[in-house]
């Protein structure tokens, strides 16, 4: 009787994997998908779910094939949770305006809030893995329009610019003497800022980088600077791998922080994220309100930190780059937002999990990531082996 129940189940299991790779099927499981997320919700706002990489299909096909049911249903379960849409500039303004245009009127048939996260500041990625970005400040503005026409009147939940503010070109050795680029970078993004957030139906978070990155005291005058009053708050860990609990006390940390030098405090008075915990609670008891709606808010990407970050091996690579496709990590908590905490309005896959960081050499010649013994996928290609780990350690497990 057990060996028929597990037959059984198993079919099951590839008949649902097997709706996401043909045709029809695979709109109808992100329905029901985004339906499920909205029950675990309780109440709280139904997220949108894009189609999935082209690649994750692929895999997934092939899992059937082979017969590794669980994990089939594994990945099909990852890419038929909400998540964020990437947009990147693509040297069409007009193409961009219909990219976004589709998004947010498929999002608002189905009742979901759409996550554009916008890629496009000129020098992003400090001209990494990630490079890429609008030529100058100008091409910049004219991409934001065109995004912000794109949106119209619709729903849209923006994070602006991952790593803009926590990676300045004046961090990377990109700036003349002046500050040329970095003055040019708050531009870029103040003008985001107003532009986008003019829009009735978006909210707009800007970059905060990750608790394990800059200190409160180092990231607070970036968003000021940036003019977070302009938006909802600010968002945290995206692409990155910390614990929950440790992104909640640095957003409370740098928003308390915010709202102090708003009312004329210096950012170095403040806690940071190493500060004893007690008298950082007593300094904000006595420097910040107690109302919520005075402070900026935040949102974490939760899509691949369910294991914490990776420690590599002590003393083993000249650069161990934890943040760069770092093995064994496992999907963290699903989208939501309904978080218990009044100024951590969502948790969000930001990062599109299963897509690989980059070609990660951790301070070696390559071609091969020393921690894998393989050759890493180019940033934002597929990586077969990495989705099947976050899928296999998630944290919460995935249901089967």
């Amino acid at each position: 009787m057990q060996r028929r129940r597990t037959g059984t189940v198993a079919a099951a299991a590839a008949a649902a994997a097997l709706a996401l790779v043909a045709g029809t099927g695979v709109a109808g499981a992100a329905d029901r998908a985004e339906g499920g997320a909205q029950k675990r919700e309780r109440g709280g706002e139904r997220l949108y779910v894009p189609p999935a990489n082209p690649d994750a299909y692929t895999q997934i096909r092939e899992l059937v094939e082979a017969r590794e049911y669980r994990d089939a249903v594994g990945v099909a379960r990852m890419v038929t949770t909400p998540q964020a849409v990437w947009l990147n500039g693509n040297g069409d303004d007009s193409r961009i305006r219909r990219e976004v245009a589709r998004i947010v009127r498929d999002a608002a048939r189905k009742r979901a809030l759409p996550v554009l996260a916008l890629y496009n500041v000129p020098g992003r990625d400090c001209s990494q893995y990630s490079a890429g970005g609008a030529a100058n400040t100008a091409e910049y503005k004219a991409w934001i329009d065109e995004v912000a026409r794109g949106i119209g009147g619709k729903r849209a939940l923006i994070v602006l610019e991952p790593d803009s503010l926590a990676l300045l070109p004046s961090d990377c050795g990109q700036d003349d003497d002046e500050g040329t680029l970095t003055a040019a970078r708050y531009a870029e993004i103040g003008y985001a800022v107003e532009t986008l957030s003019a829009r009735p139906g978006t909210t707009v978070y800007l970059d905060a980088g990750h608790s394990g990155w800059h200190s409160v005291r180092s990231i607070v005058p970036r968003l000021v600077e940036a003019g977070i009053e302009r938006t909802a708050g600010f968002y945290l860990d995206a692409s990155n791998y910390r614990a929950d609990d440790e992104l909640a006390r640095y957003g409370k940390l740098v928003s308390g922080c915010v709202e102090y030098v708003q009312g004329g405090g210096d950012a170095a008075s403040c806690p940071d994220q190493w500060s004893d915990r007690n008298e950082a609670r007593a300094w904000l008891e006595e420097n910040v309100t107690a109302d919520p709606a005075d402070q900026p808010h935040f949102v974490t990407d939760t899509s691949r930190n369910g294991k914490g970050p990776w420690t590599a091996p002590a003393d083993l690579y000249p650069d161990p780059q934890d943040w760069c496709n770092p093995p064994d990590r496992g999907l963290g908590a699903r989208p939501a937002t309904r978080t218990g905490d009044p100024l951590h309005d969502a948790r969000l896959w930001i990062k599109i999990p299963g897509e690989s960081d980059g070609l990660c050499l951790r301070g070696t010649e390559g071609p091969e990531d020393p921690a894998r013994g393989m050759v890493d996928p180019a940033a934002g290609q597929w990586f077969p082996q990495q989705a099947l780990e976050l899928v296999r350690n998630a944290e919460p497990p995935l249901r089967p």
